[in-house]
């Protein structure tokens, strides 16, 4: 599903991720974990297209090279990235963004297609435990951080992503948080779609069993693993990978 190959980021004149390779098949779920400024929301950015970042070695969706594709091209082939920092945008509507969003294939929409969108849409705020009031609010605003993490979640169900890169999702959350997320991606685990999950914490993987555990330090994947590497993680923290790691 998605191929990532020496992939170097830079941010201006900092390079902050070096010569990053992996490999997630469709079905599987990736755990990408590591401290504070090693990278990992960078590397998300930069797998999503972010325009500020250069990116050097290539990113395959599906085999196909998407390394010089813009966000917007890249999110239609499949693509979704939910956010570490929800933004808040004023005069949006949430059921507006989310239309718009699976709409932008150009399909024409029925009255038939709207109205079962509606009610889809409905289900969705209602799993992730938020009322179908949320679909008439302006996107984020005044929302608390949990209720952020769980649109974002609300959003992936809705637009069914072939490859969802879920940046820190589990921040901001309660445990009835926590669990309801964990559900969602369950669910949505078909064998058909992969998961790339950033977190700092194994505390969401109580409830989610990922296939690979990578750590990374510095801008660099320091250790791959299966699921017996959280053990390690929740026992050791990330001391164990950081000492002597050098800066990229």
């Amino acid at each position: 599903m998605l191929e990532v190959d020496s992939v170097t980021v830079s941010a201006g004149d900092r390079k902050v991720i070096d010569s990053v390779s992996l490999s997630v098949k469709p079905g599987e779920v990736h755990a990408l974990m590591g401290p504070n400024g090693a990278g990992k929301s960078t590397l998300a950015l930069a797998l999503m297209g972010y325009p500020g970042l250069t990116v050097k070695g290539s990113v395959k969706l599906e085999g196909k090279d998407i390394t010089k594709l813009p966000t917007d091209e890249r999110a239609r082939r499949g693509m979704f990235l939910g956010f570490q920092y929800p933004q808040e945008i004023e005069g949006v509507k949430v059921g507006g963004l989310i239309r718009k969003a699976k709409s932008a294939d150009g399909e024409k929409q029925t009255l038939d297609t709207m109205v079962a969108n509606t009610r889809a849409l409905e289900k969705s705020m209602e799993s992730a435990g938020l009322g179908k009031e949320f679909i008439q609010r302006e996107l984020n605003v005044g929302f608390s951080g949990g209720e952020k993490k769980r649109l974002e979640i609300v959003q992936m169900m809705e637009l069914k992503p072939k490859m969802a890169i879920l940046d820190e999702i589990d921040s901001g959350l309660d445990v009835d948080g926590v669990r309801l997320v964990a559900g969602a991606i369950e669910r949505m685990r078909d064998g058909r779609r992969a998961f790339l999950i950033i977190t700092h914490y194994p505390r969401l993987f109580k409830y989610l069993k990922p296939d690979y555990v990578h750590v990374m330090v510095k801008g660099k994947l320091v250790k791959t693993g299966g699921p017996e590497l959280l053990k390690l993680l929740d026992e050791k923290g990330y001391s164990a990978f950081t000492k002597g790691a050098k800066d990229v």
